[in-house]
Parts: C-alpha cells; structure tokens; sequence
C-alpha cells in the first residue's frame, strides 16, 4: 500500500482525497498556491508545500513544481482528482517516469478516451452504443462531409476531437449552414484545444445525461455501481446530480453496467472511471469517458456503499478489486447539490470573505465542502465551493431531505447558488423526474420571462 500521497489539486477534492488517506492511514501532502495558503485540506494535511502564484498555469499546472514537492516530501503516489491536470496523459506519464505512482489509469488509456474519435472506436469495437454519426473526424472534403450530415439526419451537432466541459461544439440544424458550422468549430477546436479534428452526430432533441460509474483493477476485474442522472445542467455544466437516474430498468442499468465493464476489459483500464450517455427513448448513446473520479461521485458512493477514493488507491497500489459485481448492491436514492460562489439567476461570480458559515447535517446529510468562517475564495479559481449530499430510502425522501438542507445551509459574505437549489427542489417537472438536459435552460429563460 502507498506510504504517502501528494494531492495535486485544490478545494472540496482536494480535502475529500486527504480524508480516504487518513483513513487507509497514508501520510498526505497538500500542494497549494499562495492564494490557497489557508485552505482547510493545507491545515489538515501532514506536510505542505507551495508550488507557485496564484494563476493555475504557475500553480496547480506546473508539472515540474509538483513532481519536485513530491520528491522534495518523499511521497510516493500522486492524485491529481479532477479537473486541472487529472486527465492529461502528459502529466499521467512524467509522473510514473519519475518514479511516482499516478493514481488514475494509464497515460495510453487517458490518451485514448482524452480523444473523442478514437474513444468512440473503441466503444463501437466493444460493443457499447455510440450516437450514430461520422466513423471519425470529418473529411476537408465537402462534398463528403454533406453526405455524412445527409446518412446521419438533421440536426448534427459538429464536435472537437480533444473538446470537453461543454466547449468545442455547434448545433446544425439545416444544412445550408452545416459547411460554415464545421469551419468555425475547426478553428475554435484548433485554438482552444491545439487539436483542429472535428466530427459529427446526430443532434438528439431531448435527451437525458445518464452516466455508470466504473472501478478496474490492473488484474483484469471491472464493475460497475449503477448510474447517475447529471440532466439538470446549464451550459453544459452539470448543477444537481442523482442516483440513481428516474425511470431506469434494473435490466437496462445491468445491460448498459455490463458492456461498459467489457469495454473496460477490453482497454486494459485501470482505476475509477465514468462512461457517459446520452439516453432518449430508452437508448443510451455513449458520448465520452472521464478517466478520472468525478464531482459528483458522492451520490454514487452513498448508494452503493462502495469508497471510490479509496478503491482508487488500492487499485493503483497494485491490490485487486475488494468488490465483485454480485457484492455491488444499491440502495435507496442520493442527491447531489453543487453549491457554487455565483449569483444564483445571472451566474456572475462571488469571491469574497465567508463572514458566516453554518454547513447542514442530520441522518444521510453529507456535506463535502473546503469553506469556512472567516475563509477567503479567491477569485483565480472554479467556483464550486461544495456537495451537499443527501440520502434517504426513496426519492422522494431524498427530495424532503434535501430541502431540510438547503434550509439549514447558511454562507453569507459572498453569494450563492443556493435560492436557485432552492427553486428547483420545489419545481413540478424535476420533482416527477426524468428531465432532459434541456430542462433547466428553459427553466431559467422562463423564470427571467415572467421578471
């Protein structure tokens, strides 16, 4: 087992990754910036080092700066969480040349799924269902690529091959403008992601965000622990979090579990990962694979009673899974609500110094967070400031949970999205379920309509 561990990110993971160490009783140590010098993961962790300024390029993306604290501390694992440098194979790779453990999967594997068009190879070769579209990235050819949009059908969606976080994609609707489209997505791609490649899909019209977390091990065990609803979104970006997703069949989650544990066999993946689907009609289209543990993995863990953290750090140590599928039991349903530092309708950030803080609590309460009294968030950062996390025995005991929470939870000094969690635990439509990705955009379009 790992001795001492270097988490290379910041905020509510970076304090959720300390404590499955503490745990496992693996030393930790806490890189921070200099804007994040009173962080609480910097306090609680056994060691601290400062690796830069505050911008992330200087900070939390300077690969040197962090491979140096962990052989200045001797730690000998690295986990970068997510977001920053989680899923940059680059970095995956320099840190297992340096003699450190990566915690996450395989530079080749990130390299692998990192890519929209080869990852969506490789599900086509495993036999995972992919939305029909281009074979791969678009031809220059424009003929070719009007009869591609011609086989596929109206609306397209043109995507970058290395796009993520809802950036590097244009919905077409008609074809008279599919030839520009696909122009201004390439030079976008090109600029934002150093990668010009582009492709296509069928644009489906009310889709739901559906997701099935996975755990492998390098011994060739995978398994998965049911799905997530992430359809509650605004710009792509994922606000609350369910699980397991309304309306899915126990034979639809063991179809679509068991073809993303092949596929997961088939890359040789190691560590936590999660595939994610786009399901309309009662079909999962597969969309891309994080490689990484996720924001809202919390839900999933109190479903399932599986430690997903700590699984990773066994899993990278070498150990097997600790779970075969037939141990993988769900029970009950979880909410997840991310409570970020922004204006709750116009979405314009709050940094600013918390003057109170009061976190909820109870019986299935759990509130993953880094903030505290007198705490200061800096403005270099996401806003995401923490998870509150229910659970209870039916949805809609979850649901009554939740709003008991929301209630209680009290952060003033800045602003936060915490009226509109509010607003939504009270909204018709999301109380029955089920809702498309389209749904809070809508939402909110009305709710400015009706001011």
């Amino acid at each position: 087992m790992l001795k001492k561990v270097l988490i290379a990110n910041r905020g509510e993971i970076a304090l959720r990754i300390l404590r499955a160490c503490r745990e496992m009783g693996i030393a930790t140590v806490a890189v921070h910036s200099e804007a994040d010098r009173d962080s609480l993961h910097v306090k609680l962790a056994d060691e601290s080092v400062c690796i830069g300024p505050s911008p992330s390029p200087q900070s939390y993306l300077n690969v040197p700066a962090i491979i140096a604290a962990a052989e200045v501390t001797g730690a000998d694992g690295i986990h970068p969480g997510y977001g920053f440098l989680a899923e940059n194979a680059d970095f995956a790779e320099q840190v297992e040349e340096s003699g450190f453990v990566f915690i996450g999967p395989r530079a080749d594997t990130i390299r692998l799924m990192g890519d929209k068009v080869s990852a969506k190879h490789a599900m086509i070769a495993a036999g995972v269902p992919c939305v029909p579209g281009s074979e791969g990235a678009l031809p220059d050819n424009d003929a070719e690529v009007l009869a591609i949009a011609d086989q596929v059908g109206f609306p397209v969606i043109i995507k970058a091959s290395g796009g993520g976080g809802g950036r590097g994609m244009r919905v077409v609707e008609k074809k008279e403008d599919l030839l520009r489209a696909v122009e201004m997505t390439k030079a976008e791609a090109g600029a934002a992601f150093g990668n010009p490649m582009v492709y296509m899909e069928r644009y489906l019209q009310k889709p739901r965000h559906v997701e099935i977390q996975v755990l492998a091990d390098e011994h060739g065990n995978a398994v998965y622990l049911g799905e997530r609803d992430c359809s509650m979104q605004r710009r792509h970006q994922k606000v609350i979090e369910e699980a397991p997703a309304p309306g899915i069949t126990e034979a639809e989650r063991r179809q679509i579990g068991e073809a993303c544990v092949a596929a997961c066999q088939r890359i040789g993946y190691r560590g936590a990962g999660t595939f994610e689907f786009l399901y309309e009609d009662g079909e999962f289209f597969f969309i891309e694979m994080n490689t990484r543990v996720q924001v809202e993995h919390p839900v999933t863990e109190l479903i399932s009673g599986v430690d997903i953290v700590q699984e990773q750090l066994r899993v990278a140590a070498g150990e097997p899974l600790q779970y075969r599928q037939e141990d993988i039991v769900l029970e009950g349903h979880a909410f997840e609500c991310r409570i970020n530092a922004e204006d709750p309708y116009n979405f314009i950030p709050s940094p600013g110094q918390i003057t109170t803080c009061h976190l909820p609590g109870g019986l299935g309460v759990r509130v993953d967070s880094h903030i505290y009294q007198g705490y200061r968030i800096p403005p270099n950062y996401d806003s995401l400031i923490g998870k509150v996390c229910v659970h209870g025995k039916t949805r809609e005991q979850a649901m009554a949970k939740m709003r008991v929470a929301l209630a209680e939870l009290a952060v003033q000094g800045i602003k936060t999205n915490t009226p509109l969690h509010r607003d939504l635990f009270a909204d018709p439509g999301f109380i029955e379920g089920g809702v498309s990705i389209h749904y809070l955009e809508h939402w909110l379009e009305a709710r400015k309509a009706q001011l």
